[in-house]
């Protein structure tokens, strides 16, 4: 048997990796006569019926349970839009690409080289890349880390007034 080469004469599935489906209402011999599987009585037992994913027998489900979540454009929720702030990042690493060494970095001189673009939403520049020019920066908002990296590189930090 072991040198019989393979063909489609003697291929066949793996022992127990194929199973006879289940026939029910069959006779009272085959297990799975008479109620065939359903119990007795009640909705189960009734044709037509499915099980919902999340039915509790009547009991409250768990998502009507739990408390519901907030969100913005929910009906009878407090809104978050009017309280959320917004700003644009700036990345250190893009302004060292973008500007030469000594350059004075406005938010107009950003606009130009495509960085902090958003019309109305104040400009944060955040401490992402490397530094290896002084820079006078002018934004916003600045991140611990990118006064550092600012500062230690020769350059200046310039708070705007939003």
């Amino acid at each position: 048997m072991a040198d019989e080469r393979i063909g489609l004469h003697n291929l066949k599935p793996n022992p127990g990796s194929r199973k006879a489906r289940k026939r029910v209402g069959r006779g009272e011999g085959s297990g799975h006569g008479k109620t065939s599987g359903r119990g007795h009585k009640g909705a189960g037992a009734r044709s037509g019926s499915k099980r919902k994913a999340a039915f509790e027998g009547g009991q409250m489900p768990l998502h009507m349970r739990l408390g519901k979540l907030r969100g913005p454009t929910k009906k009878m929720s407090m809104p978050f839009e009017p309280f959320r702030t917004h700003t644009q990042p700036v990345n250190i690493g893009d302004l060292d690409a973008r500007f030469e060494s000594g350059a004075d970095v406005t938010l107009d001189a950003l606009k130009e080289k495509g960085l902090g673009t958003r019309k109305d939403v104040p400009v944060k520049v955040l401490a992402k890349g490397e530094l290896s020019k002084p820079l006078t920066v002018h934004a916003h908002k600045f991140s611990a880390a990118a006064r550092e990296k600012i500062e230690a590189a020769g350059g200046t930090v310039v708070v705007e007034d939003a």
